[in-house]
């Protein structure tokens, strides 16, 4: 059985969405209540029984090597305040057992190349890639789930969940056919096509364990139109050679590179939260009925039936 102990997070893009939160802050870091989208990532890497976290950064993104260093002068002050729980904190962030390694990406040329600059610190091994601003929940966490699919069958896994067919542009589409539960046997991959032209409604949700054979077809397909190099097609060129599978993960993903996204991931995190928990739920329950219009109707909101919402959008 081939192991999985390594995973790339790919962290050296630049974010335009979120202008200008991310003019000197990395998107990784933008915080999700207490904890930035990239601490989220490694903690399920963890989860999964990855010891090797391998961040591609750029320029600018310092920070997120500084959040898993040691921060001795932070420890400092939390000691000198007799805060020893919040030391026990920060120190927890990256457990002492698992190593951070960062290799740069001189320019950003597209999620394949960024795999791409990882390979020398991969070698032969199976290995995950993990993007950050898909924040998924998952009990147990979903690269975990997958490296449970890919441990029994030793063939390359992505994650997908099904979309709305109006949005097939912002997914990698797969196709194929049912072969376990839960497990698709993919004959094909495309990147971001039109609605039109999907293959089915089933897009890759930014989890991938990947066998070592990956970055053979990631150095020879050919750039797109703008000179990056993108993961998709190499995995679909993949295909010819070997086996790759679709697991439909278990659980819930937020696609924090949206903002409408990072708020649906902040106000449910804010309601899972135990210290947030029932001060905003009480808030929000309270900040709805202000907002009424006139002609609201009962719906369901947060499992209890007579929370009144808008009829229809102003």
């Amino acid at each position: 059985m081939l192991a999985v102990h390594k995973a790339v997070f790919p962290v050296a893009g630049i974010d335009m969405r979120f202008l200008p939160a991310t003019k000197a802050s990395p998107k990784e870091m933008l915080p999700i209540i207490d904890k930035p989208l990239i601490q989220y990532a490694v903690e399920e890497a963890i989860a999964a029984g990855i010891t090797e976290l391998i961040f591609v950064t750029g320029r600018g993104k310092r920070v997120i090597e500084d959040h898993f260093d040691t921060s001795y002068e932070v420890e400092h002050v939390l000691r000198a305040r007799g805060e020893h729980g919040l030391v026990d904190l920060v120190r927890s962030i990256k457990p002492p057992e698992v190593e951070c390694i960062y290799v740069r990406q001189a320019e950003p040329l597209g999620l394949g190349h960024a795999v791409l600059c990882a390979e020398k610190l991969i070698g032969d091994e199976p290995f995950a890639v993990v993007l950050a601003d898909d924040l998924l929940q998952g009990y147990p966490p979903v690269l975990a789930q997958m490296v449970h699919i890919f441990g029994h069958y030793d063939l390359s896994v992505v994650a997908v969940e099904e979309f709305d067919s109006r949005d097939a542009s912002s997914h990698g589409v797969i196709d194929g056919r049912h072969w376990d539960e839960r497990v698709i046997s993919v004959s094909k991959i495309v990147e971001k096509p039109s609605p039109e032209a999907a293959p089915s409604s089933f897009g890759v949700a930014g989890r991938y364990v990947l066998m070592p054979a990956i970055f053979e077809h990631l150095r020879a397909i050919k750039p797109v139109a703008n000179g990056e190099i993108q993961l998709t097609p190499a995995i679909h060129s993949m295909l010819r050679d070997e086996q790759v599978l679709a697991y439909e993960f278990v659980g819930k993903r937020y696609d924090c590179g949206t903002k409408l996204g990072y708020v649906q991931a902040t106000v449910d995190f804010a309601l899972q939260h135990t210290e947030l928990h029932d001060a905003f739920d009480a808030w929000l329950r309270d900040r709805v009925h202000a907002t009424l219009p006139e002609d609201a109707v009962p719906v369901q909101l947060l499992g209890e039936p007579d929370v009144l919402l808008p009829a229809r959008v102003h």
